[in-house]
């Protein structure tokens, strides 16, 4: 009976597994079309608990996710002529304020406000290497270099800050949070008028979908006739 229970554990586990790699993938089919979007990745692992390690049938071994990682690849960069538009050819990440925090993002869309910052499409300020906010005169055209400077009638106004980081943690609408100390920040290029897509490949998502449909039916089909079995085998038992 524990060799059954064990059986019914771990095909459980399976399908909890498939239900969480189903979400992962949607989400990121659901981002196809949000710039700066990084595709979030699960590393799975399995894991034995040796309740009584004299006893076989008290072996169990889980399959579990170690973690969710982002995918930091570069998405594709496309042209928008758009001046307030900037996009990170390379590594790292723009800062940007949201209240009291201060987040990563690879989102390439900005405007000016009714008060001349730089802001982002929820309202919230592009931060500059000093970490704050990027005021412009709204009535003057303004250039960016490759190394972030913005210029403005030939002198330089700010330099867009930009922090680089080996893991992040996803926030939603493509804002993230350091989860591994900084990185060196010098491997890129900022391209005015450019924006960055997501590197969701949707090809790729969708056979990714369709695995974790596919192996959540198995796990669920394996579990329904182990049922039946040991309800035919206590049937047995019983006549």
């Amino acid at each position: 009976m524990a060799l059954d229970m064990q059986s019914i554990y771990i095909l459980a586990a399976g399908g909890s597994r498939a239900m969480e790699q189903l979400d992962v993938t949607a989400n990121n089919i659901a981002n196809v079309n949000s710039d700066g979007f990084k595709r979030l990745v699960v590393k799975e692992m399995s894991e034995r608990l040796n309740e009584n390690p004299k006893d076989g049938n008290h072996l169990f071994v889980f399959p579990r996710f170690k973690e969710s990682v982002v995918d930091l690849a570069q998405g594709e960069l496309q042209s928008t002529q758009n001046p307030t538009d900037f996009a990170l050819h390379g590594e790292g990440f723009f800062l940007v304020q949201k209240g009291d925090q201060t987040l990563l993002t690879r989102n390439s869309h900005y405007h000016l406000n009714q008060d001349g910052f730089l802001v982002d499409s929820n309202g919230n300020f592009l931060l500059s290497d000093q970490e704050q906010p990027i005021q412009l005169d709204p009535t003057v055209s303004f250039e960016v270099s490759k190394e972030g400077i913005i210029y403005q009638n030939g002198q330089e106004i700010a330099k867009l800050g930009v922090r680089n980081y080996t893991k992040v943690k996803p926030l939603g609408e493509s804002y993230y949070q350091p989860s591994s100390a900084p990185a060196p920040t010098n491997n890129y290029q900022i391209l005015q008028g450019y924006a960055e897509e997501s590197n969701v490949n949707p090809i790729l998502e969708m056979t990714k979908m369709i695995e974790a449909q596919r192996r959540f039916e198995l796990y669920s089909n394996n579990i329904k006739s182990l049922d039946e079995l040991n309800q035919k085998t206590n049937e047995i038992g019983k006549a």
